[in-house]
């Protein structure tokens, strides 16, 4: 009886020595497993860290991209919404003096070339469909030369402004009557960026 027990008891301390050592080899293989696991997460982080930094670069990129084609935009649109305030001017039959109801409107343009201090404007001279092709462009000068004057006096650079006549050449209206020769009886201005 005494060898079965002691069988026995050699036998549960082999099989318990042979657990433990089980129960070791899993427990340093899991341990090994959570390392590797662990620096795969890591390397994962790294990488999607260096993937974000890239997306934020490329970002950065893009927008100072979107900056440098945006600008020529605004300032285009800017462009169009000043000219879209600006008002021609009209004069009295085969005159060339800017009419007191005029001015206003000249101050207007001034104001808008002063706070702009980039832009340049064409200042457009046209008649009715009176008179003969030479005088007209004759009297489209003057009434373009009226205006340029006048918008100098109200502290606009000479260097900024430019002068055309159109003569009868470009109606804004086409029918011979009163009404429509008025409104051809004008000087328009248009805004460029001064790149002249």
């Amino acid at each position: 009886m005494k060898k079965i027990l002691s069988t026995l008891m050699i036998a549960g301390i082999f099989i318990t020595g042979c657990a433990h050592r089980a129960v070791v080899k899993e427990t340093d293989q899991s341990q090994q497993q959570k390392q590797i696991s662990a620096a795969d997460q890591k390397q994962t982080k790294d990488k999607q860290a260096d993937g974000q930094a890239d997306k934020k670069v490329s970002q950065e990129t893009v927008s100072s991209e979107e900056l440098t084609n945006t600008k020529p935009v605004d300032s285009l649109r800017l462009l169009k919404e000043l000219q879209a305030k600006i008002r021609d001017i009209h004069f009295d039959f085969d005159r060339y003096v800017i009419r007191n109801n005029e001015k206003p409107i000249l101050k207007q343009v001034a104001g808008t070339l002063r706070e702009n201090g980039e832009l340049k404007i064409t200042i457009e001279g046209n008649c009715d469909e009176r008179g003969t092709i030479e005088y007209n462009l004759a009297l489209g000068d003057r009434r373009a030369a009226a205006a340029k004057e006048y918008l100098s006096s109200l502290g606009v650079q000479l260097s900024r402004m430019n002068t055309i006549s159109n003569g009868k050449e470009k109606p804004l209206c086409t029918e011979s009557n009163e009404a429509c020769w008025a409104k051809n009886r004008r000087d328009h201005f248009v805004l460029d960026e001064g790149k002249r």
